[in-house]
């Protein structure tokens, strides 16, 4: 019903798709998306949820580059 790439994510999904797509540091991640560091600290900490845009863009990169290859 739901689609799973709308949901929000928790903090291992978020470092696991980090490495995924080869994003070494909090820093890169900001970068590459045009978010702060700090709000990627708050998401890896769990402090702040990830906002479900970002959560989706993710799992789509992530998604896009298995087909890849």
């Amino acid at each position: 019903m739901d689609d799973p790439r709308l949901a929000s994510m928790a903090p291992d999904e978020l470092k696991s798709l980090m490495r995924a797509l080869g994003y070494r540091t909090q820093s890169d991640l900001a970068n590459a998306i045009g978010v702060s560091r700090s709000a990627v600290s708050l998401w890896l900490e769990g402090k702040v949820g990830v906002p479900r845009p970002v959560a989706m863009l993710l799992r789509m990169l992530v998604a896009a580059q298995r087909r890849a290859f």
